[in-house]
């Protein structure tokens, strides 16, 4: 199994040094230094794309508490974890959410702490996340215009959107980006607008093809996929776009957008495989380390923390061994569904 496997490691490749050394390292070379960390599966949407209309959430039981996410987003950073997202489900839906993020921004090590979200609550807790130590927000939306916001989220609000935004913006953070999945159909003729209101009120924005994870009844994802490319002449005929290195440690691939402050993204996972160079680890909101989004590798943390609690030793080594199994790539197809598992249920 894995984790005997992950126990035969971590017996031949005990640190002879007192301090291990600070890099995560996978087989096929590539550094790990990026921490996607699920607080929660809920959420207050049920966004087409990211789960079912009735949704049946895990017990809370089986959820990590907040001291064990805690706990884990130290490991990571004593492992040379540098960057660390919180998602959900909807993060800000969590109770004690603020404590979480004050506690893993005072960790040393740690460059940035960031958090993706609806932002449907950020009009009552933006201000109090910048000051608990929050660096930087991804704020999702897929339309602005108010039907359609309603019918990719099923019973949303614009309008409380918009005050959310508006409350990050007044809370200053250093940067704000949108996040779009682009469905043919649905939203593919929103792309410009979407991207003008980003530049407008100098956010980044990225687009992203949606992955198929998760048996979705609202649309056939075949005949609703949006390769990035298509995505990127669209957004050529309005926008100056200019070919940029610059990244922000995920997987998106940024162009500028001349005389703005504002960069472009797009994120692939269909159309251009960007796995050679991903620097990923995720762990869900029951504890489970997924080392790939498009496959099934994970080794179970919760039942380490809480079998041998306070042993940062063990801990450590687990996630040091369960590396060592992260796969090479993820082989998504939009015509079938390989991965049962909601982004719900992941962590986006």
């Amino acid at each position: 199994s894995l984790l005997l496997k992950i126990r035969i490691w971590a017996v031949t490749h005990v640190e002879t040094n007192q301090h291990p050394a600070k890099r995560l390292i996978d087989p096929y070379n590539r550094t790990i230094s990026y921490l996607r960390l699920s607080v929660t599966d809920r959420c207050n949407l049920r966004c087409t794309y990211c789960m079912a209309e009735k949704m049946q959430f895990l017990p809370r039981q089986k959820l990590l508490t907040l001291e064990e996410i805690r706990d884990v987003g130290k490991a990571f950073v004593t492992l040379g974890i540098n960057k660390i997202r919180l998602t959900g489900g909807e993060p800000l839906v969590r109770r004690g959410i603020i404590g979480l993020v004050d506690s893993l921004a005072s960790e040393e090590g740690l460059d940035e702490l960031t958090m993706t979200t609806n932002g449907l609550l950020l009009e009552k807790k933006a201000k109090d996340l910048k000051l608990a130590g929050l660096g930087r927000l991804n704020i999702s939306v897929d339309s602005l215009i108010p039907e359609k916001f309603r019918q990719l989220t099923r019973f949303g609000d614009i309008k409380d959107w918009h005050k959310g935004v508006n409350a990050a913006k007044e809370a200053q953070f250093s940067n704000i980006k949108l996040n779009v999945v682009v469905l043919k159909g649905f939203n593919d003729l929103e792309i410009c607008d979407l991207a003008e209101y980003a530049i407008a009120n100098e956010f980044d924005i990225s687009f992203i093809e949606e992955m198929p994870l998760g048996v979705t009844k609202s649309h056939d994802r075949v005949q609703t996929q949006v390769c990035c490319g298509d995505i990127k002449q669209q957004l050529s005929q309005k926008f100056e776009l200019i070919e940029t290195i610059e990244r922000t440690g995920g997987p998106s691939r940024y162009m500028r957008v001349a005389g703005t402050k504002s960069k472009i993204g797009f994120i692939s996972p269909i159309s251009e495989n960007f796995c050679g160079a991903c620097n990923r680890v995720r762990v869900t909101a029951d504890g489970r380390l997924l080392l790939c989004l498009g496959n099934e590798n994970s080794i179970d943390l919760k039942s380490i923390i809480r079998n041998h609690p306070g042993d940062e030793n063990m801990l450590n080594e687990a996630i040091r061994g369960a590396i060592q199994n992260k796969p090479e790539r993820h082989y998504f197809d939009p015509s079938r569904t390989d991965i049962l598992r909601f982004m719900n249920t992941t962590g986006g």
